[in-house]
């Protein structure tokens, strides 16, 4: 059961729940097409010693693992939703961060897409209430959806 469906409160509804982009990914996989295939092309095209090529690509990788364990945990671990009273952000595996935001709150949500974003259907979101806001949710996969939820209320 999610971290969101545990503190519903009682006739409280999910309006829309949101993720984090598969787009966290990228770094990983750009980190495993430099180093990992960088070893490989260093191993077989060139005239350098076997070990400097195997070397290189075990470190990138081991280093790709790790930076898409990352990723994966930073996208598994976060929960985003809307309810009919209030805005929930929720990151972390063992050591959890919640925030939450009560609608009657909110003044604004403002959606930040690059062209990239836009055609990749990804931006970044801050919600504005009254005294304080909602630190930006990076990466948020359909913003405007997101958007639209909370507006709709």
């Amino acid at each position: 059961m999610s971290y969101v469906d545990k503190i519903l409160q009682p006739d409280e509804k999910v309006l829309h729940k949101a993720q984090i982009h598969w787009l966290v990914y990228l770094p990983a996989i750009l980190m495993l097409i430099i180093f990992g295939f960088g070893g490989i092309f260093i191993l077989v095209a060139t005239t350098l010693d076997p070990i400097v090529g195997q070397a290189a690509a075990a470190f990138g990788f081991i280093f790709s693992f790790i930076q898409f364990f990352r990723a994966w945990l930073t996208r598994y671990s976060s929960e985003i939703a809307v309810t009919d009273r209030r805005i929930i952000f929720k990151e972390g595996l063992i050591r959890r961060e919640t925030t939450e935001m009560n609608m009657t709150k909110v003044e604004s949500v403002n959606v930040d897409q690059s062209i990239l974003g836009r055609l990749l259907d990804y931006g970044d979101i801050t919600v504005r209430g009254t005294g304080a806001g909602l630190s930006p949710l990076r990466m948020i996969q359909n913003p405007l959806a997101f958007r639209n939820a909370v507006i709709a209320r």
